[in-house]
């Protein structure tokens, strides 16, 4: 096989509210930090460790609006999307670079119940203002002992 993959996928929560940016076009882009999170055991000492890893995420277009919309700071979402990598000068000339997530496709994992009892009721929203985020699927259990699936 000589081709090349350039995939990710993601499920963390926002560490930030989405901050967007208009063009000319009428085309936007929307910018937010991911937080996943790895905890495991250390072997050595039996204590347990959480590592957090910060990921740059970019949406455009439609997506972004709508993440603006319906994400905020602690919402759990899945992204899907590739590694990119951007140079840019900083305000002294200097090279720099940054490695972004650009997202492909995405589902929010947060419902609305959570989202409120993260942000605390005194900082939620005027009913006019909220609109329903679309809830997970129903996960229940498959009984069925019948299933020739190999897993």
């Amino acid at each position: 096989m000589s081709g090349t993959l350039n995939k990710v996928m993601l499920i963390g929560h926002l560490g930030d509210e989405v901050k967007m940016h208009y063009f000319e076009g009428g085309g936007c882009i929307g910018r937010f930090p991911l937080a996943t999170n790895e905890t495991y055991t250390n072997k050595q000492t039996n204590e347990r460790v959480s590592n957090t890893e910060w990921h740059n995420i970019v949406v455009r277009n439609k997506a972004a609006e709508i993440c603006e919309k319906y994400l905020s700071k602690g919402d759990k979402i899945y992204v899907e999307g590739r590694i990119k990598t951007r140079k840019w000068q900083d305000d002294s000339g200097n090279d720099r670079y940054s490695t972004e997530i650009q997202v492909t496709d995405f589902t929010f994992l947060s419902n609305k119940n959570e989202s409120e009892a993260m942000q605390g009721n005194a900082q939620a929203k005027p009913m006019q203002q909220q609109t329903p985020k679309p809830e997970t699927p129903n996960t229940q259990p498959i009984e069925d002992d019948n299933d020739d699936l190999p897993f």
